[in-house]
């Protein structure tokens, strides 16, 4: 059946070259019919037979069903099949065929036609291609053709839907005249996504078909190998979630998707890289194992072989699946950075000094290697591994490298944007990063600090957007928990510090806060807040800076400027930046509060814009004004009568209405961009419009919202108790703190205890091993020791033996009994020695037996020295007592005397004088001689005393003496205990060679000779000893 060129296929316009191939295809069908009715059964080969089976007769010959050979040079004349017939045929050929060739050839066909009739092949052909993948392994080209068709009827491919669309064509008339006129589908794309989608589904019902499907990838054929990676990244990209699962549970599946990265074949690696990319998005536990596949190793080798950041689209792709394994999966970020892979990354940023004409690819390679490093320090992570990898960055050099692009000149403006959010993400938290940065100078004349150089550019509303912003974020990162660069930055707005021939970050911050660009002013009061975020010296600090605004007036501070401005009524923005920054100044700061409640403009002008009904532009700065009065409120330390607590609680109460307040402070957190600045650190924004809320302010918010409300609501006796009971908690705390002090200072102690464990342990483990080394050489010298013994016997027994054999078969040899007879004469020296050694120790011995009864005379002395010391005591007691009684006769001598003056003075004589004379006489003689017994006892004293320190000298040198002599007691006790050892050693020798001489002895008589005993030999050198006495005294 013949079909026009403006048929529509099922909803599908159809174009005159697709007819024309199925008419190609219908034309072969009708010609193999035409050859059965000319030849019959006579040759037995049919082509179409009712069962649809090839069948070979007598002459078996192959015939090869290609249909596009042979017949495209004409067209058969009659009916055409349609598209979804001929497709129903091919797969019933599939279906029936037994012949391998047949099958082949049809599965060509199908695959040619899986384009254009994606539906119908899909429809119809996909269970008999997944058989075929099956069944048919053996021949690659067949499974090359199914894996193809399965892929055309799965992909969504952008660019394979335009080749179709290209060919969707509706004819148009044109002057009585037909034309083609291309017509965009436009659901054309969402059609084929969803067609993907279902084939997908189907193909994904039995998990086999995706085990199979692995399974094939194995093949190391280019034909099967590669459309299998393109028909399982079809399958990923369509139901990436269903297939992922199928994947994680197959075994070993995540590991042959991994050997395509070592495939030699660039075609399959590349593709294998964006299998890679699907199969790892969104999979925590897939990331992982890919990581441990040794993929961060294979990945990063690839990038330095293409080029690094000049290679090409593979480098982007490389990069693409890192940032898919690293992105919120902290334990590959940990796994990165301990295999030293983060300093792998430095070569990347090498920029030279031409840095003009930088490629596409290159800026989008760039891009994402700094997108790479942002995700290891990302404040999302965890503080610790953010640490981590921070240290591990400026140890490598890698913020170093980051820096110097940062201030190169001629790198593009979105690169140069991300390296700032980059650095800012490095540097952020980070004190030595933070101290490092600031010490980065710019390559101008003369230099300036890289802070300045990006302040400038901040403040500078020529500057595009997204730098701007991302400056400010740097900024804000460089004093994020720095307090000193908090005070460096201070210190720039101090009189003492300003310096007129240079700019600072605080001019140009004070600059850009009173600019005429509202997104300035914003920016500069952001950074400034950021300079004062969590610091209370420099809150204070601040107050002391002084703003010269025109000449002729006085210096009005900086809090002070920024309230005339806010006054003043500029733009929302303007407004907003000088609502935040006032509300971080001053909160937790009781002097910033005072100052700012000095000016007695400031309360009146919060509470009219809080009282006020304005728009829904203005709501927001009611908000903020309702929470700048509430700081004051509860910050508050009563030090103004007219401003104190509880008179600003009963303003509000009066004019504005507690309810009324509570409201307008609540428009704060339901702005729109509130919630979206709370999300994360760095400001980004769509426009300069919407930029109106800072992060960290955000905190503060949250922070302060419910505190204000209730302390407006409180009263003051509720006040008074809150105060009391903080207090109480002050004094909890401090308690608190001083037991954590004091568990601290323990915790330390026993941190030092413990390694002094520690050491003494291993000292003691090295000691112990040292001891078992010495127990084991000694054990060897004592087995070296016993083996010689052994030897020495078994030498000696051997030789006698030889000598008897030899005495017995040859005789006696002469030179050995000489040489027996010399060593027995040297044993008997050798014994005699020993024998002179042994008494020299035992007169040791008892010398040093005799020392003891030296011991006992120093003992005795010792006890001399006490009898001594008890009669000097006595005499000092004798002695005391005269001196007291010498004292009381003096006494009485003085009153007698007093007594006879009296007497002689009154000129009477008394008839008691002769007595009181004799009495005197008698007194002064007592008084003589206890003065004479006194003088001889000091005498003796004196004596006594010299005794005295000549027997203390004396003991002490005995002392001494018998401190040496029991150290010398110890060492002789110690050689008497070597002596004795020696002594048995000595005595083991003298054994051992009297058993030997014994033993030579016998030897000796057995051999025949004469020998004599000791008791022989000592008569004999008696008598020779007599017989030469007698002959001298006959001489």
């Amino acid at each position: 059946m013949r079909r026009s060129t403006a048929a529509v296929f099922r909803g599908r316009p159809v174009n005159v070259h697709s007819v024309r191939k199925i008419a190609i295809v219908s034309s072969f069908i009708l010609f193999s019919h035409n050859y059965q009715a000319r030849h019959g059964e006579e040759e037995s080969l049919c082509f179409f037979s009712e069962d649809r089976r090839f069948e070979y007769g007598s002459q078996r010959s192959s015939v090869k069903m290609n249909f596009f050979r042979g017949v495209m040079g004409g067209q058969a004349a009659g009916s055409q099949p349609s598209g979804a017939e001929t497709i129903q045929k091919l797969c019933d050929r599939v279906a029936s065929s037994t012949l391998l060739e047949d099958r082949r050839d049809a599965v060509r066909a199908l695959k040619s036609l899986s384009k254009k009739y994606r539906m119908e092949v899909g429809t119809q052909a996909m269970d008999h291609l997944i058989n075929i993948l099956q069944t048919d392994r053996s021949d690659s080209e067949i499974l090359g053709y199914a894996l193809d068709t399965l892929y055309n009827i799965i992909c969504n491919d952008e660019e394979e839907e335009q080749d179709d669309s290209e060919d969707a064509v509706t004819p148009l008339p044109v002057s009585g005249k037909h034309k083609n006129v291309s017509v965009p589908d436009e659901n054309a794309q969402k059609q084929a996504d969803d067609l993907g989608a279902q084939f997908t589904d189907k193909f994904i019902q039995d998990p086999e078909h995706v085990t199979l499907l692995l399974t094939l990838l194995e093949e190391f054929d280019f034909h099967v190998r590669w459309p299998g990676v393109k028909l399982l990244t079809a399958l990923l990209k369509n139901q990436g979630v269903q297939v992922q699962g199928v994947i994680l549970v197959s075994p070993m599946g995540v590991s042959r998707l991994m050997d395509l990265l070592a495939d030699s074949r660039e075609v399959i690696r590349n593709d294998g890289l964006l299998l890679l990319q699907q199969l790892t998005k969104g999979n925590a536990a897939i990331q992982k194992i890919v990581a441990f596949e040794n993929a961060f190793e294979r990945l990063l080798d690839i990038i330095t072989e293409e080029g690094s950041s000049d290679g090409g689209i593979v480098v982007e792709d490389c990069l693409l699946l890192l940032l898919n394994l690293l992105k919120n999966n902290s334990s590959n970020q940990n796994f990165f950075k301990e295999g030293s892979y983060i300093q792998r990354m430095k070569p990347w940023f090498e920029v030279g000094d031409d840095n003009s004409g930088w490629s596409a690819q290159k800026v989008t390679n760039l891009h994402l290697m700094l997108q790479l490093v942002r995700v290891m320090v990302s404040p999302v992570n965890s503080p610790g591994a953010t640490a981590s990898c921070q240290k591990s960055m400026y140890q490598c050099g890698l913020l170093q490298q980051l820096c110097t692009i940062l201030m190169a000149t001629g790198v593009p403006a979105d690169i140069l944007t991300e390296t700032i959010n980059t650095v800012s993400e490095v540097i952020r938290g980070s004190q030595v990063n933070q101290d490092y940065f600031a010490s980065v100078n710019a390559p101008s004349n003369p230099p300036r600090p890289a802070i300045v150089v990006l302040l400038m550019s901040m403040v500078n509303e020529r500057q595009p957007f997204v730098l701007r912003c991302a400056v400010l974020y740097c900024f804000q990162c460089f004093l994020y928990k720095n307090q000193k660069g908090q005070g460096e930055i201070v210190a720039t707005l101090l009189p003492s510090t300003i310096d007129a021939n240079s700019i600072s970050a605080g001019q140009l911050l004070c600059g850009g806060l009173f600019s005429a660009d509202s997104l300035s002013n914003w920016c500069a009061a952001v950074a400034l807040a950021h300079a004062l975020q969590d610091n209370l010296t420099q809150k204070e600090q601040l107050l002391r800076v002084q703003l010269a605004t025109s000449l002729g007036k006085p210096p009005v501070s900086l809090l002070q400027q920024c309230t005339n401005i806010l006054s003043q009524g500029s733009k929302v923005q303007t407004r907003v930046g000088l609502l935040m920054l006032l509300c971080t100044w001053i909160s937790n700061c009781p002097i910033a509060v005072t100052h700012f409640l000095h000016n007695q403009e400031n309360v009146p002008f919060l509470t009219a814009q809080i009282s006020e009904n304005l728009g829904e532009d203005e709501r927001l700065v009611q908000g903020l004004c309702a929470l700048l009065l509430g700081i004051c409120i509860y910050y508050n330390d009563n030090s103004l009568e007219n401003y104190t607590k509880e008179k600003l609680k009963q303003l509000i109460e009066k004019r504005i209405g507690k309810e009324n307040f509570v409201e307008k402070l609540g428009f704060i957190t339901k702005h729109e961009l509130y919630s979206r600045a709370a999300q994360k650190p760095q400001p980004v924004f769509p426009s300069p419009e919407q930029m109106l809320f800072d992060h960290e302010f955000t905190k503060l918010v949250k922070e302060l919202e419910g505190i204000i409300t209730k302390a407006v609501h409180k009263s003051s006796e509720e006040e008074k108790k809150e105060e009391e009971v903080k207090k109480t908690l002050e004094q909890h705390d401090n308690i608190v703190t001083q037991y954590k002090e004091l568990i601290r200072e323990q915790d330390a102690h026993i941190q030092e205890l413990k390694e002094q464990v520690l050491s003494m342990t291993s000292q003691n483990e090295q000691m112990q091993v040292t001891i078992t080394q010495q127990l084991s050489q000694i054990q060897q010298h004592k087995d070296q020791y016993n083996i010689l013994k052994l030897k020495l016997g078994k030498d000696t027994q051997s030789q006698s033996n030889s000598q008897a054999d030899g005495s017995q078969v040859n005789g006696l040899q002469t030179e050995e009994l000489t040489q027996l007879k010399d060593e027995l004469e040297e044993l008997r020296k050798q014994h005699t020695l020993l024998k002179t050694q042994l008494g020299d120790k035992d007169a040791l011995i008892d010398t040093l037996r005799s020392e003891p009864t030296q011991t006992t005379e120093g003992s005795a002395r010792g006890t001399e020295n006490t009898e001594l010391l008890k009669e000097l005591e006595a005499l000092r007691g004798q002695i005391q007592s005269q001196s007291t009684e010498i004292n009381h006769l003096k006494t009485e001598r003085q009153e007698l005397l007093g007594r006879a003056e009296a007497g002689s003075s009154d000129g009477v004589p008394s008839s008691n004088s002769p007595v009181d004379f004799a009495k005197i006489a008698e007194l002064e003689s007592r008084l003589a001689a206890q003065t004479t017994d006194m003088e001889r006892l000091k005498e003796e004293t004196k004596r006594s005393l010299e005794s005295r320190a000549d027997l203390e000298q004396q003991l002490a040198s005995a002392t001494s003496t018998v401190a040496i002599l029991q150290t010398e007691k110890a060492k002789l006790q110690t050689e008497v205990q070597e002596s004795k050892k020696e002594q048995d050693d000595l005595l083991m020798l003298l054994a051992d060679q009297d058993q030997k001489i014994h033993s030579l002895k016998q030897k000796l008589k057995n051999l025949g000779e004469t020998v004599e005993d000791e008791d022989d030999l000592d008569a004999r050198d008696q008598t020779d000893d007599d017989d030469e006495e007698e002959e001298e005294d006959e001489d």
